[in-house]
């Protein structure tokens, strides 16, 4: 808004003469990049008073930034958002933001192809496969899976391991015969030989990475032919999948791979084109198929966003080098706990162990959990407390999360454990 537009509604003083009109922006109005814009060199220590008064140094990154380890929406790359942060005003020379161009307008239509194509490359996504991004969240696809793959009528299994995979088999027994193949206890996942798997399944549901209790499967199953579907949200891009193995991937983007609001699916083009009459326009996979994802206005800034993480995780070592990262990320916490004689605990089995979602626990206290949670986010390290359902602690470690936010939680852990020890 320009500077003469900031007047307000009450543009004449009482005595009817103008008000005199600013020529020059407020401070507080001027965007952050024209007062302060630091690289990433630049970072210093920062004191700031935490709620209880205290001065507590806690910012060892660019822009006094914390190490947020929300399970999501979660943190971004900051060379990722300094770009969108370059080119907020004028995309390349476009004269607009991509928050204002049209979707049908070839500039648009460059950043979801180029999208599209950097993230069939990261995941050797074939031409067997469509790749779609669609609005709704994950959760909307709890619907749309059996409403484009099966009857009223037909048979669906759902392998059910933490809160995620159960919230899509109550969904899936709504448009379906949803059948509980398995069910974990939330901090394993039960053997493929006791799985009652049906014989005339349309699919198979599991959850890849359960995002609450921090379980994930360790790779694909075999399902017999049976299309195997995966929610892949807490997990998308933080190591190499066999793509072909799966008859439909999707995740939502706001952990790995961008900003909340967009859902990559992944669906297998002999799999398109089976919705039933009734299924939402929306829903249904042909019409975005059909439409490129464009059907009607998508959720562009969030597309972009993900173009711009996929061309960062390029310059990491595309997957593989992510899970070496990821991998060693998690090594790291999971040995503080191990080695810690008993003072923390992981709640889940060392097999099925979690890369991207670590939760920890303080056996012997709650309210040290508590003490922990808040000291911790003193020091800047953020969004820790478990979820609700679970309680304790957890450390959402994504892929964008960085290897000495992760060493400052570990120092943190240690040093806790020696005062309450």
């Amino acid at each position: 808004m320009a500077a003469q537009g900031m007047v307000g509604s009450g543009s004449m003083a009482k005595c009817g003469a103008p008000m005199r009109v600013a020529t020059t922006t407020p401070r507080s109005l001027r965007p952050v990049a024209m007062s302060a814009k630091r690289s990433r060199r630049d970072s210093v220590t920062t004191p700031v008073v935490t709620a209880r008064g205290a001065e507590s140094p806690v910012s060892d990154q660019p822009y006094d930034r914390v190490y947020n380890f929300s399970a999501g929406p979660a943190c971004l790359p900051v060379e990722v958002l300094e770009q969108a942060q370059s080119e907020m005003l004028n995309w390349r020379g476009s004269g607009m933001s991509v928050m204002e161009m049209s979707h049908r307008g070839k500039e648009f239509e460059s950043i979801i192809h180029d999208a599209e194509q950097d993230l069939r490359s990261l995941l050797n996504i074939s031409d067997d496969y469509e790749v779609l991004f669609v609005p709704g969240g994950a959760s909307t696809q709890f619907a749309s899976v059996p409403l484009n793959l099966a009857g009223a009528d037909d048979v669906v299994d759902y392998v059910v391991t933490g809160s995620w995979s159960k919230k899509a088999f109550a969904e899936g027994k709504r448009f379906a015969k949803a059948n509980l193949a398995a069910q974990g206890d939330n901090k394993s996942i039960p053997d493929l030989s006791e799985w009652t798997l049906s014989p005339d399944a349309k699919f198979v549901h599991l959850c890849d990475n359960e995002t609450i209790q921090g379980v994930e499967f360790q790779g694909p199953v075999d399902t017999g032919g049976v299309p195997l579907v995966a929610d892949i949200s807490s997990n998308i891009c933080s190591k190499p999948v066999d793509v072909s193995k799966y008859g439909i991937l999707y995740g939502g983007a706001q952990k790995n791979i961008g900003a909340a609001g967009v859902t990559v699916v992944i669906v297998r083009k002999d799999l398109v084109g089976n919705a039933r009459d009734a299924t939402p326009t929306m829903l249904d996979y042909k019409t975005m198929v059909d439409s490129s994802s464009l059907y009607n206005t998508p959720p562009c800034f969030a597309i972009y966003m993900c173009g711009l993480v996929f061309q960062y995780l390029k310059k990491q070592g595309g997957l593989e080098g992510m899970l070496e990262i990821n991998s060693r990320k998690a090594k790291v916490l999971y040995d503080m706990v191990e080695n810690s004689n008993g003072f923390y605990a992981s709640p889940v089995e060392e097999s099925v162990r979690s890369n991207m979602n670590v939760p920890i626990t303080i056996p012997s206290s709650q309210d040290l959990e508590k003490l922990f949670i808040s000291e911790a986010a003193d020091q800047g390290l953020k969004t820790l407390k478990g979820h609700r359902s679970v309680g304790g602690m957890r450390a959402s470690i994504y892929n964008s999360m960085p290897e000495a936010g992760v060493q400052k939680l570990a120092a943190f852990m240690a040093e806790f454990a020696s005062k309450h020890s």
